[in-house]
């Protein structure tokens, strides 16, 4: 039993035919450029292959084309494709789980486009675009925000007049659920119970943490939308919202230009004025970079904070989970958030820490009350688990 996840952008389409029975990758690419000059499918074990695709529709057919293909493909025909599994970034609180696609789901979906304006439209036209192509295979959609939906009013809600909330659904939703609901899954089975006090960080150029308590989240960092909570790659995280006037004022900009602002030149990128990749902000840190240092420290610091916050919010913690591109990869990073954790019940492990990267690994000691791990994410393997869910439906 095959199924086909696909992630969506404006110009892009991610994918990979995963095969259930063992849960393996079978094959997985992206097509960029969709739409414009130049446009290339990349796809495993085969060399780029430059062709015009002028709509996502385009892609699907070429994409698809590559799986059958007599000499290099991996399937035999698309019929072996049992059901395809959407990504979809916001769900609002239109959809708490994921949803089987149909025309009503798909018209409830997009009446969230608002709030996700950047992600939620493209995720719809990599629906639309299977869809035209594969017109009677069963469709699921995975929203990124629907692990965070068992977080109570309290965690949740903004303190602005409660029509914010009534009127324009103003309240924190949280992202990359995908993630966070992997890496509970999986550090469950590693302690052995499901009944665990967890803080996941889901660190990458996009950077995430949750509570997750009992299998169920409680509070997460980001809000409205990804810019809120961690200091991140270009994202600037927390802030005074003054600060949005005040650099209107300053700088002649307007409140979508200062979003952009916030959004695409702030986080460790701005601080630094070098990069919003660690390697380079670590690479120039060790070379006496001050503000690359101090980009790497104040990441560190808010990740910090926010682990000390949910550890109290859940009333205890057991295990502490890194997960993504800087969590999975960066010691540098980990050191500094598990450092001087002792009065938590974290007994870190430097020495084992610098020694792994990229694994499933333990970074504390036999007997550390409070468990750490590295947890290598695999959000494209949760999207299809709950798509076979309702397959098997």
């Amino acid at each position: 039993m095959k199924i086909l996840v696909v992630n969506a952008g404006s110009s892009s389409l991610k994918y990979q035919l995963i095969d259930m029975t063992d849960e393996r990758v079978v094959a997985k690419g992206i097509c960029e450029r969709i739409g414009d000059a130049g446009s290339v499918l990349k796809h495993s074990g085969s060399p780029d292959f430059l062709t015009p695709m002028p709509t996502h529709t385009d892609a699907v057919k070429i994409v698809l084309n590559a799986l059958v293909d007599p000499k290099k493909g991996v399937i035999k025909s698309m019929s072996e494709i049992c059901a395809v599994g959407h990504r979809v970034v916001h769900s609002g609180e239109t959809f708490t789980g994921s949803v089987k696609i149909t025309p009503k789901t798909l018209e409830q979906i997009a009446l969230n486009n608002d709030m996700a304006p950047l992600h939620n439209p493209p995720n719809i036209m990599g629906i639309k675009a299977c869809q035209s192509v594969m017109p009677k295979t069963p469709m699921v959609a995975v929203f990124d925000t629907a692990f965070h939906s068992t977080m109570p009013p309290k965690a949740y809600m903004y303190a602005l007049p409660y029509e914010a909330y009534t009127e324009h659904k103003a309240r924190k939703y949280g992202f990359h659920g995908t993630s966070h609901q992997f890496v509970a899954d999986e550090a469950a089975k590693l302690l052995g119970r499901k009944n665990i006090k967890l803080v996941i960080c889901h660190l990458g150029n996009g950077a995430s943490v949750s509570a997750v308590d009992n299998g169920k989240c409680v509070d997460t960092s980001m809000g409205l939308t990804p810019l809120e909570g961690l200091v991140m790659g270009t994202r600037c995280g927390d802030i005074d919202p003054a600060v949005i006037e005040y650099l209107s004022a300053k700088m002649d900009m307007n409140a979508h230009q200062v979003t952009e602002y916030l959004n695409k030149k702030s986080g460790v990128l701005g601080i630094s004025g070098l990069s919003s990749d660690f390697r380079d902000l670590c690479d120039a840190a060790d070379e006496g970079h001050a503000r690359a240092k101090l980009a790497i420290d104040m990441f560190c610091y808010r990740v910090k904070k926010y682990i000390g916050a949910y550890a109290v919010a859940m009333g205890g913690l057991d295990c502490i989970a890194f997960t993504a591109g800087i969590g999975e990869n960066t010691y540098r990073v980990r050191d500094y958030v598990l450092s001087d954790l002792e009065f938590l019940g974290v007994d870190f492990d430097r020495e084992k820490n610098y020694k792994v990267r990229g694994i499933v690994a333990e970074l504390t000691r036999p007997n550390s009350k409070v468990k750490a791990y590295i947890i290598p994410t695999n959000e494209e393997l949760v999207i299809a688990r709950e798509t076979l869910r309702f397959v098997n439906k």
